[in-house]
């Protein structure tokens, strides 16, 4: 477990997680999980006789390995430090930001708790769903058709195009990864939005290519001229997150061809839509219509969201043939599970596919009762389009974060920026409109 804040320093005292030299004083416990330490990992100071003997338990495993006893051939916490040979990875990843994952609802006694941080849906699998997964379970055995050909099918039958504009893979930010494997060279740049989905960052750095990141608007949307401004000879994606996740503004038709109309044709633009089915903005495009007009777009959808298969993990690409077989070539082999696909194709039958539109009516209705709750209790809330809200709480975004976790509410704080609300069941919403009315002040 080598990272940033142990690696290269030194040798005064030794991370037990990594068996590496750590930095810092005074302090027992490696840095929290940041993007870059491990979480608790305890550092020894050398020369502890305890601590050294903590350190020999800890490095059991490397002495069996080494043929080592556990007694007389015992290392030194010095020899020990010497003597072990870590990987040596690529050092660019020691900028990659780690995910950082909505916290889970923990139970307490006499207190239902919430979990508002993921933008999950709240409404269980449809039965119809429910059978079709437990049929498919019993074929656990075999491999899943790679090609994922029955459900690219029906995909591709529910936008109008062809099996081979479709891509699949492991969710969305999957496919995200894919298209910048498939179009970026080292030191290739990759321009977004920000603040917004903090993948986008990840998935950049981790292929080599340079994030450029343009600020949002002052009211939470894409500033469009300033991202056309920002492309160059060096630019080879565009990410257009549209709702903007997690402030929640989604693009307006106008605006998005008169950037398409900037952008060079050479450049990939990839429109994120991971919430299409909660737009109620008549001006917002579908992307999938820009995509038949442009050969230079990728729409990206989930049906993680909308559909509930969150667990499943299953997203798709609308593409022009040439980029989806690209994404196909990228593609992790039996990346989607039988199980995804089963419950995929189960979620496409109109029957159903009909009720899960109801139940994303149900939790858009919702989405404006509390947005429009939040706003007139005075919090300056950008429109929302997804199935979430946004507070730019600024420097009170922990203590706030902190407040509605007291009161059973686990939101999703974005350090000095602001909160992340999840519409979820309907007593959560009322909770959280009534815990927001006391915090405004606070």
């Amino acid at each position: 477990m080598l990272t940033d804040d142990c690696a290269g320093t030194t040798a005064a005292r030794v991370c037990r997680a990594c068996y590496e030299p750590g930095r810092g004083e005074g302090d027992d416990v490696h840095p929290a999980q940041d993007g870059r330490g491990g979480p608790g990992a305890v550092l020894l100071r050398v020369g502890s006789r305890a601590r050294a003997a903590a350190a020999t338990t800890a490095t059991a495993p490397l002495r069996k390995l080494a043929g080592m006893s556990a007694a007389s051939d015992a290392p030194t916490m010095e020899s020990t430090v010497a003597s072990v040979v870590v990987p040596r990875l690529r050092a660019s990843l020691a900028a990659v930001p780690a995910y950082v994952a909505g916290r889970p609802a923990v139970a307490r006694e006499g207190l239902e708790v919430y979990k508002v941080s993921s933008n999950e849906n709240p409404y269980p699998p449809l039965p119809s769903v429910l059978a079709a997964i437990t049929e498919a379970a019993a074929t656990l055995n075999r491999y899943p058709d790679m090609a994922a050909t029955a459900m690219v099918a029906a995909i591709a039958e529910r936008f109008g195009v062809a099996p081979e504009n479709i891509a699949t893979a492991t969710g969305s930010v999957r496919l995200l990864a894919q298209l910048v494997e498939i179009t970026c060279e080292p030191g290739d740049e990759v321009v977004y939005a920000w603040r917004s989905f903090e993948s986008y960052p990840i998935v950049t750095g981790v292929s080599g290519a340079r994030s450029v990141r343009v600020p949002l608007t002052a009211d939470a949307r894409h500033d469009l001229p300033a991202m056309a401004a920002a492309v160059t000879d060096a630019t080879r994606l565009v990410v257009l997150c549209s709702p903007n996740n997690p402030t929640g503004p989604a693009l307006r038709a106008a605006e998005l061809e008169e950037f398409l109309a900037a952008v060079p044709a050479d450049v990939l633009v990839v429109l994120d839509e991971a919430y299409r089915e909660f737009v109620t903005d008549p001006d917002t495009p579908d992307g999938v219509d820009v995509f038949r007009d442009h050969p230079n777009v990728v729409v990206l959808r989930t049906f993680s969201k909308a559909y509930g298969l969150a667990g499943l993990r299953v997203g798709c690409a609308v593409a022009h043939p040439e980029v989806a077989e690209a994404l196909a070539k990228a593609a992790t082999p039996f990346g989607v599970s039988g199980i995804a696909q089963a419950a995929v194709l189960a979620s496409l039958e109109p029957a159903a596919e009909a009720e899960l539109m109801e139940r994303v009516a149900a939790l858009v209705a919702e989405r404006d009762r509390v947005v429009a709750a939040l706003r007139a209790q005075g919090w300056p809330v950008p429109d929302a389009q997804g199935n979430f809200c946004w507070l730019p709480t600024g420097e009170r975004t922990a203590a706030l974060a902190a407040a509605f976790g007291a009161e059973g509410l686990v939101v999703r704080p974005f350090a000095g920026e602001g909160l992340r609300l999840t519409i979820a069941e309907t007593a959560a919403n009322d909770r959280l409109v009534g815990v927001a009315a006391t915090l405004l002040d606070a």
